[in-house]
């Protein structure tokens, strides 16, 4: 993964240098101008979740919608800065990417975990054109790649869902619905005792980088398609990081709702009912071999979760001010 954001970090430097700075010099102000964008596209996210412990691992079905607004102002003939929001909903479920007939991911099926997460993002990112642009523009290439790379902020909220009655839920279940995940701390961070992580945010910085093409429909609408990743500083977009944490531990805790994490926190018994057990923690929950038991893996630290937007934007130039020259 390191190596990955390295080579596009590179990439971009790169891109970078080819825009002399002569350019900027011979650039006038009167060829500065801005626009504004809405874009479309989809959102899908490397994690815990998904059938393979790999970076290039995804599940097709698990992509879901993203929609933003975005603002750019051209510097130079090569180089742009943008500024813009998005909002985009990422998801995961361990049933649907791993399955029981897969001795390696026989583990990750069984652990049953799901959740989704709806992203909200600011960034500011720099672009430059491979294709420079000296004139107005009017006189825009009909077609440019170009890269990108900025920081950014987002808000998420990772929740599962949970059916009432659920197999191995106990004499204390909850009601069927959605669960925020973060208040309830299901590796054990509001617990009582034990050696367990501390709450993690749900604001983050991330680091988007990518390509695209921008083609120019007409004098004033240019269509872009882009490819962008987003490097996130947190192992938690999913909600699972580490190990289990123990229930009797949850269940004392000061979490917004200890019944509920303590039952979100393992969910295998719903997948082997038939190789329950009760848990030796003294909680009025079953557990099965492998899962639940504090210690036993969870998730994978290694590395932070990622995710990727594929989209379509539709910008429309604002034209520069041109001021007649004043005459005495």
């Amino acid at each position: 993964m390191k190596k990955f954001f390295t080579l596009a970090l590179l990439l971009f430097i790169t891109f970078s240098f080819v825009a002399p700075e002569a350019d900027a010099q011979r650039w006038t102000k009167r060829r500065q101008y801005g626009s504004v964008g809405v874009n479309i596209g989809a959102m899908n996210y490397f994690g815990d979740l998904v059938p393979e412990p790999d970076f290039t691992s995804f599940r097709f079905k698990a992509t879901r919608p993203s929609v933003g607004i975005t603002y750019t102002y051209r510097y130079t003939p090569r180089i742009s800065a943008r500024a813009g929001f998005n909002w985009g909903r990422i998801t995961g479920d361990d049933a649907l990417a791993a399955s029981p007939n897969e001795g390696e991911n026989r583990g990750r099926y069984g652990r049953n975990l799901s959740f989704r997460n709806d992203i909200k993002e600011i960034t500011v990112v720099g672009i430059v054109d491979l294709f420079e642009n000296r004139s107005s523009f009017q006189r825009r290439p009909d077609f440019v790649p170009y890269a990108f790379l900025g920081v950014g902020v987002i808000h998420h909220n990772p929740k599962a869902y949970y059916e009432s009655g659920s197999v191995g839920s106990g004499a204390n279940d909850i009601s069927t619905g959605w669960y925020a995940l973060q208040p309830l701390g299901t590796e054990g961070q509001y617990a009582e005792g034990g050696d367990y992580p501390e709450p993690y945010k749900r604001v983050q910085v991330v680091v988007p980088f990518g390509l695209g093409v921008r083609y120019k429909i007409d004098r004033y609408w240019d269509l872009s398609l882009e490819v962008g990743w987003r490097k996130t500083f947190t192992d938690y977009l999913d909600d699972v990081s580490t190990t289990y944490a123990s229930k009797a531990n949850i269940l004392n805790g000061g979490g917004e709702n200890p019944t509920a994490a303590a039952i979100l926190s393992d969910r295998s018994v719903e997948v082997f009912p038939g190789q329950a057990m009760p848990d030796p923690s003294g909680t009025p929950y079953n557990i099965v071999r492998g899962y639940g038991r504090e210690g036993n893996q969870r998730g994978d630290t290694s590395d932070d979760d990622w995710y990727i937007t594929t989209g379509i934007s539709l910008n429309y130039i604002l034209a520069p001010r041109v001021r007649s020259p004043k005459f005495r």
